[in-house]
């Protein structure tokens, strides 16, 4: 009689715990029951300390702080000492990218919101003269170099009031800080600084809900809580 071939099953990945591994390290292992309080309480803490470090740090930079602080350079110190932390909690990957990203375009937003308002509570307006005008090449919008203002660097470049039409020695209204803290600008148009000042708000927000997010999904139960 032929004897039968007995195979071996056929070998199993195993997916199911491959897959969790994934999660834990993009998402963070989120091993808590009900509502984490204190987790909370502690992502709020950590975002918005740092959210305030580094939008205060921009705005008081251009009102009469220190002028290293108008560069955004303290502000990106902040994030990356918050991602840091987030990666001493072993949070997941993904929401701690998130944060570094959400971080860096506060730190960069900021000092560009805080000139605004300067300018528009201490800034003056004078007119200047247009020495050139060019062309961005990457997304194709008007500059032009005035000259004329003795508070102003010659060679100043702006983008509000420079269009198409405006050519080498016409005039342009710009205002500009006596303080020299905030760059010069053409003026504004109305509504113009609310807009941003809602989205500077926004992306704060926005921030903070990320780091929030990030620190209570980073966290892990002990072997006595899992009661092995």
């Amino acid at each position: 009689m032929r004897k039968e071939r007995r195979h071996a099953p056929p070998r199993r990945l195993a997916v199911p715990g491959l897959m969790e591994h994934l999660r834990t390290v993009l998402w963070g292992p989120a091993e808590f029951v009900g509502v984490p309080e204190s987790l909370l309480a502690e992502g709020l803490l950590a975002g918005s300390t740092a959210a305030a470090a580094i939008v205060g740090a921009g705005f008081a930079g251009m009102w009469g702080g220190p002028p290293t602080l108008v560069t955004g350079e303290p502000g990106l110190v902040v994030a990356a000492a918050l991602v840091l932390y987030l990666v001493i909690l072993r949070a997941g990957w993904v929401l701690v990218g998130l944060v570094a990203v959400l971080g860096a375009c506060l730190a960069l937003t900021a000092p560009d919101v805080a000139a605004g308002v300067v300018l528009q509570q201490r800034g003056l307006v004078e007119s200047a003269r247009v020495a050139s005008v060019e062309t961005a090449a990457d997304h194709g919008r008007i500059f032009c170099s005035v000259t004329d203002i003795d508070a102003v660097p010659a060679g100043a470049e702006v983008w509000r009031g420079c269009g198409k039409s405006t050519a080498p020695g016409d005039t342009l209204p710009v205002v500009y800080d006596p303080r020299g803290r905030a760059p010069a600008r053409g003026v504004a148009a109305p509504g113009e600084l609310r807009t941003a000042e809602l989205r500077l708000a926004g992306l704060t927000a926005v921030f903070v809900a990320g780091c929030t997010v990030a620190v209570v999904r980073s966290f892990r139960m002990t072997d006595t809580q899992r009661g092995t």
